[in-house]
Formats: structure tokens, C-alpha cells, sequence
């Protein structure tokens, strides 16, 4: 992991969604497809470059792949969190992620 990994990662919009509704805790990757409205195949793109970065990790579940945001990489580079918890709220296509996944919530996941 390092910085220039990190914000090459960040400098895409689909990236900063994907990290903007993994800051509620871990996701299967099918509910992350469902609220970024993307193809499987750019998902697993977006989701690699992030992962190889260091920003998130993955868990095998069954036949899922569930996703969340790397604690280690949040203590060790401060400014994510500044850029998760204050800027990408700003960012309107992340407001309408965050209420379409709790619809998804609240109507039951593909994958449990």
C-alpha cells in the first residue's frame, strides 16, 4: 500500500461510491453492482483496484464475496476518512447510493 496507489484509486467516481456505501459496514458484492447500476465485470474492475490499493479487503461467504473498508488503511492514512465522512456526501449521485441501498435493506438481499 502506498500514497500514490491510494489516490490513484480514489480518482474515480465509481470508486468513491463504492467506498461511500461500504463506510456502513461490509457488502456483498451483488448489492454493491445493484446500487452503482454498473456491469459485474466493471464492479470486480473497480473493486480490485481498490483492493490492491489497500483501501478495502474481501471475505469469501459461501458463494459470496463481501467487501468492506481496510481499518488498518484508515489509521495509517487519516485523510480517507476526512475524504469519506466530509466530502463525498457532497457528491449527489453518493446521497441517492446510500438511499437505494437502504431500500435494498429494507426489501431483503440477493445474496442471504
Amino acid at each position: 500500500m502506498d500514497l500514490v496507489d491510494i489516490l490513484k484509486a480514489l480518482a474515480d467516481e465509481n470508486r468513491l461510491r463504492i467506498l461511500n456505501i461500504l463506510r456502513n459496514g461490509e457488502l456483498c458484492v451483488c448489492d454493491i453492482e445493484t446500487v452503482l447500476g454498473i456491469k459485474q465485470s466493471n464492479t470486480s474492475r473497480h473493486l480490485n483496484r481498490l483492493k490492491v490499493s489497500g483501501i478495502i479487503t474481501s471475505q469469501k461467504k459461501s458463494k459470496w464475496v463481501y467487501y468492506r473498508l481496510k481499518d488498518e488503511t484508515f489509521k495509517d492514512f487519516s485523510f480517507l476518512s476526512v475524504i469519506l465522512n466530509d466530502e463525498v456526501e457532497k457528491i449527489d449521485i453518493c446521497k441517492k447510493d446510500l438511499e437505494l441501498l437502504e431500500k435494498i435493506k429494507a426489501s431483503g438481499r440477493c445474496c442471504d
